[in-house]
């Protein structure tokens, strides 16, 4: 899963905002790009030179450039204004690791500025850009989603907020995918107990997404396979409830009606 582009309303944050605040991010310097090369130059044409860089699309020696304003002026205010630029631009090149970083290390000094929100969704989006398949490893996708809420909680009538509980709902149905995924793969190998948590847990956690009424579908049959045919009962009539006309619904009022014989599915 992946986010196209910042929104043009992010976007015009960073790049328009003659005023942003904040401070310094200094990459390595054996990471910065050979064209920086320490030449010490005011910072006005230094940051101009980034900035232009940036716009031509060259992302990554503009990181590396905003990172070297930063380096050689650090106490003007051009510094602060370069280092949420730089954390933008790696982002931009898909270095999302050194978006991260500098954007926390702005925030860790400049907690409340006026553009600490967009820095907060900037590591949001870092992090969501990073997301993969179900097959996966999903920590990223967990740390994506506490970012995620993090902007919404911090932040709740901006933009930001907004754009965050669009990808929450995003985040939360690949979540429970990945506990369906898992779910199916130990029912198929016979290991019902540990199916049955995979399924709970969807609905405990991820009720709302777009995989509940399977799981209740699979906690149906999983109930029935362990023997307890009023657990399956119970699992189908809330999914009758909630999702009566759906092929799950009839699914499990047919497993029930076979399997659990003088058992009513209401």
């Amino acid at each position: 899963m992946t986010v196209s582009a910042v929104s043009r309303v992010s976007r015009a944050v960073v790049l328009a905002s003659a005023t942003l605040a904040l401070a310094a991010c200094g990459g390595g310097a054996g990471s910065r790009p050979s064209d920086t090369a320490y030449v010490a130059r005011d910072v006005e044409s230094l940051y101009t030179e980034a900035k232009a860089r940036m716009d031509a699309g060259d992302t990554l020696l503009a990181a590396a450039l905003f990172d070297e304003v930063e380096r050689q002026h650090p106490y003007s205010p051009w510094a602060r204004r370069a280092q949420l630029m730089s954390a933008f631009s790696y982002y931009g090149a898909q270095d999302y690791n050194k978006a991260i970083a500098s954007a926390q290390r702005f925030l860790s000094i400049h907690p409340g500025n006026k553009d600490a929100p967009y820095a907060y969704y900037l590591i949001a989006l870092s992090y969501y850009e990073q997301i993969s398949d179900v097959q996966r490893d999903q920590k990223i996708t967990e740390q994506a989603l506490a970012s995620l809420r993090e902007v919404e909680r911090r932040f709740p009538a901006t933009e930001y907020a907004t754009d965050a509980r669009l990808k929450i709902d995003l985040v939360q149905d690949h979540l429970a995918g990945k506990e369906m995924e898992i779910g199916r793969f130990y029912q198929r190998s016979g290991r019902w107990i540990a199916a049955q948590i995979r399924f709970q847990n969807v609905i405990d956690n991820f009720q709302t997404t777009s995989h509940a009424a399977e799981a209740l579908y699979r906690l149906t049959e999983s109930s029935l396979a362990l023997g307890v045919p009023t657990e399956a009962q119970k699992y189908a009539a809330v999914l009758g409830a909630n999702y009566p006309g759906s092929e799950w619904y009839d699914k499990a009022y047919d497993l029930v009606e076979r399997h659990a014989a003088g058992v009513t599915v209401s």
